[in-house]
């Protein structure tokens, strides 16, 4: 069984992109921030982490992926950025950051569920 991590600050965006993505037995972990994310990355070793880049409180997305990069437990990890900010820079910072997709927000379900599959494969 895979494992996505949702890390989201909207609890409608992770209600979204749980219901678009919990199918053929994946194990669905919806956290709203990125401080919630690493502790939940390191207890429960999810396959793929989809990230939002703008969350209140004290860490960004980028923020996330650079500590869970750092980590050995966590560095393999596939992320997929998934974000309101669709400026070129930013994408350019996902990459920079280390994440292995871009998507942003509006954001259409069967391109996410295609994404996702590309990552987990």
């Amino acid at each position: 069984m895979k494992t996505i991590m949702v890390v989201d600050d909207q609890p409608n965006i992770r209600q979204l992109v749980e219901i678009a993505l919990k199918k053929d037995g994946r194990r669905i972990l919806a956290v709203e921030s990125g401080e919630r994310a690493i502790e939940v990355a390191l207890s429960e070793s999810p396959d793929l982490i989809i990230m939002d880049v703008m969350m209140p409180g004290g860490m960004d997305g980028f923020q996330t992926i650079e500590i869970l990069r750092s980590n050995p437990v966590t560095c393999a990890c596939p992320v997929l950025v998934l974000t309101a900010k669709s400026q070129e820079s930013e994408k350019r910072r996902s990459e920079e950051v280390g994440a292995e997709g871009y998507m942003a927000k509006p954001f259409r379900l069967t391109a996410l569920v295609e994404h996702v599959e590309r990552l987990l494969n």
